[in-house]
C-alpha cells in the first residue's frame, strides 16, 4: 500500500435519521482529517442516507477511518471508491457580474462550451450551473475568473461506483440490510 498523501473518496450507507451526520463528522474531527468535500442525500430505500466523504490521506489511514466508521451503530456500509473505477460529480452555481451585453454574452458563450445552464439572467448579473467532473467546474472556473465572479457555491462530490457494483456489496453482515423483502 501506499503512503501517499492523496484524495480518497469514502461512500457511506446510514441510517437516514438524525444525528448521524454529526457522529460522521466528529469522527473525522477527532482523528484530525479535515472534510475536503461531503455530500449527503437519500437513497432508493427511505430508511438509508448515503454520504460522500474526501479526505486526504494515504491508504492506511483511510482504510483504519473505514474500520473505525464501519463500528459506528448507523453505519450499514463503507466503500472506498477507486477514481477509475468511479463516477464522480458535483453540481457548482457560478454568479458573475455582466456590465454589459458583450460581457453576457461572452459569458454565454462559456456556458455553451462547458453545456452549462443559464438559471437566472439579471441587469447585470448571470447565474449559471454546471455538473460535471471537478477538472470541468475547474476549468469552467478559471474561465469566469477572468471576469467578476459575484457568488460560486459548489455541493461537493458524489460518486458512483461504476457498473454492477454497488455500496451494498459491503455490507455489515450480509444480508443485514435487505431492503427488498420487508419494506412497507
Amino acid at each position: 500500500m501506499s503512503n501517499e498523501i492523496k484524495r480518497q473518496t469514502l461512500a457511506i450507507l446510514v441510517d437516514n435519521e438524525s444525528g448521524v451526520l454529526s457522529q460522521i463528522s466528529r469522527l473525522f474531527s477527532r482523528k484530525g482529517y479535515n472534510i475536503e468535500s461531503l455530500a449527503v442525500g437519500a437513497t432508493e430505500h427511505i430508511e438509508t442516507s448515503r454520504i460522500t466523504i474526501e479526505v486526504m490521506a494515504d491508504d492506511d489511514q483511510v482504510r483504519l477511518l473505514a474500520n473505525q466508521l464501519r463500528k459506528l451503530f448507523p453505519v450499514h456500509s463503507v466503500k472506498l471508491l477507486n477514481p477509475e473505477a468511479s463516477i464522480r460529480r458535483e453540481l457548482v452555481l457560478y454568479k458573475v457580474r455582466t456590465p454589459d451585453s458583450a460581457v453576457r454574452n461572452e459569458i454565454i458563450g462559456i456556458a455553451n462550451i462547458f453545456r452549462a445552464n443559464i438559471i437566472d439572467v439579471a441587469a447585470t448579473s448571470i447565474t449559471l450551473s454546471v455538473i460535471g467532473a471537478e477538472s470541468k467546474t475547474d476549468a469552467m472556473e478559471k474561465l469566469l475568473r477572468e471576469y467578476e465572479i459575484l457568488e460560486l457555491v459548489r455541493t461537493g462530490v458524489i460518486a458512483l461506483e461504476r457498473g454492477q457494483d454497488t455500496i451494498k456489496d459491503e455490507t455489515k453482515e450480509k444480508g443485514e440490510f435487505d431492503y427488498g423483502k420487508n419494506v412497507l
